[in-house]
């Protein structure tokens, strides 16, 4: 990634900005939708626990970034504790998710923008947003802090303007126009009962997706020490948004008139006299979904660096442009991205769905291996060991409800295949290197 020699190195707040923009995307603004379907009022109880999983896998990860300052992070650590080939598949299978996640947030993007152009094919508009989102990656590290922390503070107002114009609805203060549904009560908290809050954990987790974006650029911090004190704050002011957001969307409607297909945050407003409120949360949902798919891309193509670097992905994509641009990464990247979009437009429905789903597992096994890290590689008191056993049980309990769930079910098994072909040439590596030295002893 470019990086101007008078970069000024990272303030633990403004790497608090960066994972907001990296967090808040479309997980949340869409992704909640189905958790509240799952779930129904419990929902709340979801993302509570989601909140307490992420905040222990980002302290734990933060931690050891303190310890082992190095590029390459998560993956980094992982093949510190396990070995060599545990860190390939480690940096494979986070690139393989990110890109195929890249490619879903592509496709909603298209289709948010033909709310104002509907004649222009989803293929093109998603075209489009990934060249954008290259060119951004392309200027360097310098613009992609800026942009990012441009994105995170829109997307922090957002939040806080529904829960004004919320709040405002609530006590009557906005006109509410003919057809009002009937508002919600949280109705009997538990309807769906304790499998449907199991199977909603996913989806809750999902919307904390990208502190691994946080960890990476962590080795940017002027004081390393700062790395836990950065997410800290952060994932505490975003989970009380998150929960309170979610409560107004609960008490403005009933959650059995929330569906799939529109963000919930549009349905608890559509009966209010607000015609400016369907095109300000569009502008909101593109800005969320462009941002954290931006992340993605730096969180990828630093990933493939650093693989090839250190020898588990081809020497090629570690070699940089006169401007210092890891151009064969970032073009590694763009194919893959290339081909996510080609997916998602040819294979419509659930088909597609399964593997976005699969990946956003496979990004779960990636913060399973981030706490079984931290185990191996750092001292720990009781407190930290009750820790890292209640974040590895949330993360548990989020990857097996996807088998509660018929929609779910198929990801878990294509996430198994990916983990089967990632793993297996791990395997081969591992004993074709054991022969080699054999060989040459």
């Amino acid at each position: 990634m470019k990086k101007k020699e008078q970069h000024p190195e990272l303030t633990w707040w403004k790497l608090s900005l960066i994972g907001v923009g990296c967090i808040i995307g479309t997980g949340f603004f869409l992704g909640s939708s189905i958790a509240i379907d799952k779930s129904g009022p419990a929902v709340i109880i979801a993302f509570i626990l989601a909140a307490i999983g992420t905040y222990i896998v980002f302290d734990a990860m933060a931690r050891m970034t303190v310890e082992y300052p190095e590029k390459g992070s998560f993956r980094t650590f992982a093949k510190k504790a396990f070995g060599k080939e545990t860190g390939f598949g480690t940096g494979w299978v986070f690139w393989t998710s990110e890109t195929l996640i890249m490619g879903s947030q592509l496709t909603a993007l298209a289709i948010f923008t033909q709310f104002w152009f509907p004649g222009m094919p989803l293929w093109l508009l998603a075209t489009i947003y990934a060249v954008i989102g290259l060119a951004i990656i392309l200027m360097g590290v310098d613009d992609f802090e800026r942009v990012e922390n441009l994105f995170g503070i829109i997307k922090v107002a957002a939040i806080v303007m529904f829960i004004i114009i919320g709040l405002l609805a609530l006590f009557g203060v906005l006109d509410v126009t003919g057809g009002k549904t009937e508002r919600g009560v949280l109705d009997v908290f538990f309807e769906k009962g304790t499998l449907g809050l199991w199977a909603a954990l996913i989806y809750a987790f999902y919307t904390f997706g990208g502190i691994e974006v946080m960890g990476l650029m962590a080795t940017e911090l002027k004081d390393k020490n700062d790395a836990p004190k950065s997410g800290r704050l952060m994932l505490i002011v975003l989970s009380i948004m998150y929960v309170v957001a979610i409560g107004l969307v609960l008490l403005l409607v009933s959650w059995k008139d929330v569906t799939k297909d529109e963000s919930p945050f549009m349905t608890a407003l559509n009966d209010y006299n607000l015609p400016f409120v369907p095109h300000i949360f569009n502008g909101m949902l593109i800005i969320a979904g462009f941002s954290t798919m931006v992340a993605a891309l730096f969180a990828v193509t630093t990933m493939i660096v650093t693989l090839a670097k250190d020898g588990d992905a081809p020497c090629l994509f570690a070699k940089k442009g006169r401007l210092s641009v890891p151009l064969p990464a970032l073009a590694l990247t763009a194919g893959g991205l290339g081909a996510s979009i080609i997916i998602s437009l040819i294979f419509p429905g659930k088909i597609y769905e399964y593997i976005t789903t699969a990946a956003g597992l496979m990004l779960l096994y990636t913060w399973f291996l981030i706490l079984l890290s931290f185990w191996k590689l750092m001292k720990k008191n009781m407190w930290d060991q009750i820790k890292m056993y209640v974040g590895a049980i949330l993360i548990l309990l989020a990857v097996s409800g996807t088998l509660l769930d018929g929609t779910s079910r198929p990801g878990f098994y294509v996430s198994l295949l990916f983990l089967l072909i990632i793993g297996g040439t791990a395997f081969y590596r591992h004993v074709k290197g054991a022969r080699t030295n054999d060989g040459a002893s």
